[in-house]
């Protein structure tokens, strides 16, 4: 089984970023960073907070949707804010997706937020409500089932470091997998955390048997060359000991986002 998990970056890199999650066939495909705007035209919009604008895709998940024909989508929504064509407002929705082979049966879920609750009147003050998505799958192949978590941590314009509403989005992860994972199968927890790898986070998921692949295996780079800024730390996977690891690779090639995409095969 294939798991990855990615920040979309809002399909910034729309082509290639498609062209990717096409050919690279997982099973299971977290993304975070992604946006929705039902009725409104496929292409371009840009968002805009203050003086920033970045261009994103409106309709990033039905997008990928449509080049994943083989897979069942769940879209969940933190914020619905406006993006612009123009001078035309969008109404949009931001969240994450979850894609999930549909040879494989989704057979439990959880969704709840880790920080905050929904925006429905706009994108929300920093820093902005943050979610997590929990499944249960089970494979009809290896006649055995596989929990997987992937949460977008919340951004603190201060920085990465440990703050109090941190350790409460830490906690919060751990309540929803508890309602959904039974304890006797493998957990997967993955996604961009936007912390640092001494982060009080990681022993808090540690009390549900999880460590972490990235910083366990020495990588130091989760990021491409379209981040510019230093500390190059944000997206984390992490597993229980009874996961049975034929792969992990934090994806150099193809560039998809500013963030790197983390590629899981369990054997």
């Amino acid at each position: 089984m294939r798991i990855i998990s990615l920040n979309a970056w809002g399909g910034r890199l729309h082509e290639a970023m498609i062209d990717y999650v096409r050919q690279a066939d997982a099973d299971v495909l977290c993304l975070q960073e992604v946006l929705r705007a039902p009725g409104a035209d496929e292409g371009w919009s840009i968002y805009r907070d203050g003086e920033l604008e970045l261009p994103q895709r409106a309709n990033l998940f039905a997008e990928i949707g449509a080049a994943l024909p083989s897979h069942d989508g769940f879209f969940c929504p933190t914020s619905r804010g406006e993006l612009f064509n123009g001078g035309t407002a969008i109404a949009a929705e931001f969240g994450l997706a979850t894609f999930v082979r549909k040879s494989h049966s989704v057979i439990a879920q959880g969704l709840d937020f880790v920080h905050g609750g929904f925006s429905a009147n706009g994108w929300g003050e920093h820093p902005r409500p943050r979610n997590a998505h929990c499944i249960r799958i089970f494979s009809h192949k290896h006649a055995s089932s596989l929990t997987i978590a992937h949460m977008h941590g919340l951004r603190d314009p201060a920085g990465k470091g440990d703050t109090p509403a941190r350790e409460e989005q830490a906690a919060a992860l751990v309540a929803l997998i508890e309602r959904v994972w039974p304890g006797n199968e493998g957990l997967v927890v993955c996604g961009d955390f936007n912390i640092l790898p001494d982060s009080a986070t990681f022993p808090i998921l540690a009390r549900l048997g999880l460590s972490d692949l990235v910083t366990g295996n020495g990588l130091v780079d989760t990021r491409t060359s379209y981040y510019l800024k230093q500390g190059r730390f944000a997206d984390y996977m992490l597993v229980t000991p009874g996961v049975k690891i034929a792969k992990f690779e934090v994806v150099e090639a193809p560039e998809v986002s500013d963030h790197r995409a983390l590629l899981l095969d369990i054997g």
